[in-house]
C-alpha cells in the first residue's frame, strides 16, 4: 500500500484514481462521507467520491505559518475552533505566545471568509456516526491534517480514514495511531514538498472548488456516467 518509490503523479486526478483503488471496501456504503481539505485535496477527493459512489464535502483548515517564513507551519486551525500547534517548531524558533495568538486570529478570520466563499449556502455535513474518509493531496508536517482530525473527533464519527497520495514517511506512520487507518500511496525517502511529487500542480480557485462540489453532488444524485461530471 505504501510505495516508497520515486515516481511522481501526473496530476491530482491521477493521484485520486490511484488512491480510490485502495478504498474499494467503501464502495456503495451508505454512511461513507468523503471530506477534502481545500483546496488541493478537492480534485483528489473528487475522484474517490466518484469511484466509491459517496458524497463529497470539504473540511476547512488553515495553516499557521511562521511570520516571515509563512511556508513553515507552526500549527493549524480547523472549523470548530480547533487549533493544533507544532511544539517542536514553536520551541526551536522561540515563537512567543503573543505571535501565535496574532497569527491565529488572522487565520481564523480567513478561515471564516473561505468557509463562506466555498460553502456558500451549503449545509454543513452530518459527521456523527459517519465513516469519514479525509483526503488531501499530500502531507509534509501533517499539522493541517491533525487539526482536521481533531475537529472531526469532536463530532463523533463512526470512523476516520486518512487517505493521501504522498506523505513524509514519519508523518504517515504517526497517523496510524491517530485514526482508524492511514493510507499513503507513496512515502519517498527524500520528501521536500508536496508540489514536487506532481508533474502538474496548479493552484485552485474557490470557484473551481465549488465546481468540483457541484459536479460530485450531481453524480451522487444520479451516478449514471462518471464521464458526464468531469471537471475541466
Amino acid at each position: 500500500m505504501n510505495d516508497a518509490g520515486s515516481q511522481i503523479f501526473r496530476d491530482r486526478t491521477e493521484a485520486g484514481r490511484l488512491l480510490a483503488s485502495e478504498l474499494g471496501r467503501f464502495v456503495n456504503r451508505p454512511n461513507v462521507l468523503i471530506l477534502a481539505l481545500p483546496r488541493g485535496g478537492v480534485p483528489v477527493a473528487f475522484e474517490i467520491a466518484l469511484a466509491l459512489h459517496a458524497p463529497l464535502d470539504v473540511l476547512l483548515v488553515r495553516k499557521l505559518g511562521v511570520p516571515g517564513q509563512e511556508e513553515l507551519a507552526m500549527g493549524a486551525i480547523a472549523s470548530g475552533s480547533v487549533r493544533i500547534l507544532q511544539s517542536d517548531v514553536v520551541s526551536a524558533l522561540g515563537i512567543p505566545p503573543s505571535v501565535i495568538e496574532t497569527v491565529t486570529t488572522q487565520e481564523m478570520r480567513e478561515l471564516a471568509r473561505r468557509e463562506r466563499a466555498i460553502r456558500g449556502d451549503r449545509p454543513t455535513p452530518q459527521i456523527r456516526n459517519r465513516e469519514i474518509i479525509l483526503v488531501d493531496d499530500g502531507m509534509a508536517t501533517g499539522s493541517t491534517m491533525y487539526a482536521a482530525v481533531a475537529s472531526l473527533k469532536q463530532q463523533h464519527p463512526e470512523g476516520i480514514t486518512v487517505a493521501v497520495p504522498v506523505a513524509a514517511r514519519k508523518v504517515c506512520d504517526e497517523f496510524r495511531s491517530a485514526v482508524d487507518e492511514a493510507i499513503c500511496l507513496r512515502t519517498p525517502e527524500s520528501f521536500l514538498a508536496v508540489g514536487l511529487c506532481y508533474e502538474m500542480f496548479p493552484q485552485l480557485t474557490d470557484e473551481k472548488v465549488r465546481e468540483f462540489l457541484r459536479k460530485a453532488e450531481e453524480f451522487h444524485a444520479s451516478p449514471t456516467s462518471g464521464q458526464s461530471v468531469r471537471v475541466s
